[in-house]
C-alpha cells in the first residue's frame, strides 16, 4: 500500500513537472490542454493521477525558479509595467490586473489579462474604436463564487509585442471576482496602485518600453 501510494505521489509530481514545462516553454496558457498533453507524453491513462491546477502552479513556479530565474524576473517586470501603462490608458473603465502577470507565474507567450467594468461591453469596445486600436473579439466563461457560470466579452490587441487581454465585466461586478481557475477561491485582482507598488519593491532595474498600441 506504501509503495502504491509513493509510485502515484510521484507519477502525479511527473505530470505536474511535465504540464509546467509545457506551460513554460510552448506557450500552453490553460492548465486543462497542459495535463491533457502531459499526460499524453508520459503514457498516463489514469485520470486519478493527474495533478490539480494548484500544483500545477506551484511547479511552474518551480520550474521557473529553477531554469528562468534571471530571464524570469526581467521579464516578469517588463510585462507589470506594461500592464501599468495600459490601465492608465483604460483608467475610466476602472481596470484590475489577474492572472498569471499579477501571480508571477507569466511565462514568455503569456498575455495581460485585466478586467474591466462599464455599463455595456459596448462602451469599451466604442473607446478602442475611437483610439483606432486593431482588436479581435472573443468570449470566456467564468464561473462565480455562487456557482453560477457566465459567459463574457473579451476584447484582444497588441501592445508592442505583448497580448492585451480584456474581460469586459458589469459596474456590480468590481464587488465580487469570479472563481480562480488555479484553487476555485475568489480570483486576486490587483489595482494600479498595487501594481506600483510591486514594482517599487522590485529590485530588477531595466526598464520596458511605454506601451504602444498596434495600430
Amino acid at each position: 500500500m506504501v509503495r502504491r501510494y509513493r509510485n502515484h505521489h510521484r507519477l502525479k509530481t511527473l505530470l505536474a513537472q511535465e504540464c509546467a514545462r509545457l506551460m513554460a516553454e510552448e506557450g500552453i496558457k490553460d492548465f486543462r490542454t497542459a495535463k491533457r498533453k502531459a499526460a499524453l507524453r508520459l503514457a498516463v491513462t489514469d485520470k486519478a493521477a493527474l495533478p490539480d491546477n494548484a500544483e500545477i502552479e506551484q511547479a511552474l513556479i518551480d520550474y521557473q525558479r529553477l531554469f528562468h530565474a534571471k530571464r524570469q524576473a526581467t521579464h516578469l517586470r517588463g510585462l507589470r509595467e506594461t500592464a501599468l501603462e495600459a490601465m492608465g490608458f483604460l483608467a475610466s473603465f476602472r481596470p484590475k490586473l489577474v492572472g498569471s502577470v499579477l501571480s508571477g507565474t507569466a511565462g514568455p507567450h503569456a498575455d495581460v489579462q485585466l478586467h474591466l467594468f462599464a455599463d455595456t461591453p459596448k462602451d469599451v469596445l466604442l473607446f478602442l474604436m475611437e483610439h483606432r486600436i486593431p482588436l479581435e473579439t472573443a468570449e470566456r466563461h467564468l464561473k462565480l463564487n455562487n456557482g453560477d457560470q457566465v459567459t463574457l466579452p473579451v476584447f484582444r490587441f497588441g501592445a508592442g509585442e505583448t497580448g492585451i487581454d480584456l474581460t469586459i465585466f458589469g459596474p456590480l461586478d468590481e464587488r465580487e471576482a469570479p472563481c480562480s481557475p488555479v484553487d476555485g477561491r475568489p480570483l486576486r485582482r490587483a489595482g494600479r496602485a498595487e501594481i506600483e507598488a510591486l514594482l517599487a519593491t522590485d529590485q530588477i532595474l531595466p526598464s520596458s518600453p511605454q506601451v504602444q498600441p498596434d495600430r
